[in-house]
């Protein structure tokens, strides 16, 4: 029987540093989306309130900006109608059973700054799923809800277990590029207050780790690596 992987993508919202819309980053669904499809999985793209989900302007190939016109894997999906048509409609979390998956994945983006910690009910799905001992995962910003998930013994999940997330280089180019702070907060920072061994590579190089059955993945390039560590976990 083929696994089921529950994707999880973050519902609009509007950035409070820079007043815009913001959404998830399609790199970060698509590339493992693309991983898990042509290992012969059943994907599930769900996102934490339900109902129609949406890219981060600059993560759109098809953006004016061009920031992302080299995302041609993503530019492949979005050309497709039967999978745009998964993002019309997601089922919210709270409708789904945990027990029906085999593995999760949280992607990231820009939205998942401003909305993921806040979510108890995301934190406890996530929490819950990683006490089944199956793959957990979370992706770029998508790694921000790590800082709110404890153990049942209310220890941070993190403490003293080697990760990695959108990196403070990362954060310092961003910053540079738009001209002000991006972001309310840095995972690094965070991440490491907290006991996590913080582990980066070069900044926007395809980057993941996983820790016994925790994977995380450092930024938008790194969806197909995350994945890689999914399916090698699953396999086990």
């Amino acid at each position: 029987m083929s696994k089921q992987i529950l994707l999880i993508v973050a519902n609009p919202s509007t950035s409070t540093t820079l007043g815009i819309p913001v959404g998830f980053w399609a790199a970060e669904l698509i590339h493992p989306y693309d991983a898990f499809m042509n290992a012969g999985c059943q994907v599930t793209i769900a996102s934490p309130k339900g109902g129609k989900v949406e890219f981060d302007s600059l993560s759109d190939p098809r953006d004016a900006s061009g920031y992302s016109k080299n995302d041609l894997l993503s530019l492949q999906y979005i050309n497709q109608p039967e999978f745009m048509q998964l993002l019309e409609n997601t089922p919210a979390i709270a409708t789904l059973n945990i027990n029906d998956f085999d593995a999760i994945v949280v992607c990231g983006g820009q939205s998942p700054m401003f909305t993921f910690r806040q979510d108890q009910n995301l934190v406890q799905l996530f929490s819950s799923f990683y006490a089944t001992g199956k793959p957990t995962a979370a992706l770029c910003h998508g790694t921000c809800l790590l800082l709110e998930t404890k153990l049942p013994n209310g220890e941070y999940l993190i403490q003293g277990k080697s990760i990695t997330g959108f990196a403070n280089s990362e954060e310092d180019y961003a910053d540079q590029v738009v001209g002000q702070k991006v972001m309310p907060f840095r995972i690094e920072d965070e991440a490491k207050q907290l006991g996590a061994n913080f582990v980066t590579q070069a900044p926007f190089s395809p980057h993941a780790i996983r820790d016994g059955n925790l994977i995380t993945g450092q930024q938008q390039n790194s969806g197909s690596e995350t994945a890689k560590l999914v399916l090698e976990a699953l396999n086990k």
